[in-house]
């Protein structure tokens, strides 16, 4: 379950205006913390992102389940229905699997979380956008930075 001083920053960010992944990307930096902390592990980078959106969805952050062709239809269908939990959160998740799932995030690594591996995640994210979408990304930050530093 997320710490309540992440759900207050996503409401923040959704009061703002800002998108849906933006406000899922404070659960995916808890779920960085966790793993960095050695609460639980991941096998890997994407693993370890997939479970703060999953918590994101849970907590009612209105992030669309991935496209078709992206992920597999069985993720897609665990994400639909981790949205429609974030609707109905009275749903109980049993007991035994949660702790058994937890069980086994614990015997996985912790460099999941570490910033090499989480930079070598962004680029590859960025290389699958194309060259277009990546300088587009960098004119954004460029004007999100003060003036000053221009």
């Amino acid at each position: 379950m997320p710490e309540e001083k992440v759900i207050e920053r996503a409401r923040e960010d959704e009061r703002e205006g800002k998108s849906p992944s933006t406000q899922a990307g404070e659960f995916v930096r808890e779920e960085m913390h966790h793993i960095r902390r050695g609460k639980h592990g991941a096998r890997s980078t994407k693993q370890a992102i997939a479970i703060g959106l999953s918590e994101a969805r849970r907590a009612g952050v209105k992030l669309p389940p991935p496209r078709r062709g992206a992920k597999s239809a069985k993720s897609r269908r665990k994400a639909q229905r981790a949205q429609k939990q974030g609707q109905n959160s009275r749903r109980r998740r049993s007991a035994k699997r949660a702790a058994v799932s937890l069980m086994v995030l614990r015997r996985a690594g912790r460099s999941a979380a570490s910033r090499k591996a989480l930079s070598k995640q962004a680029r590859a994210s960025a290389r699958r956008r194309g060259p277009a979408a990546r300088k587009a990304a960098a004119r954004k930050a460029v004007r999100t930075r003060a003036r000053a530093r221009r």
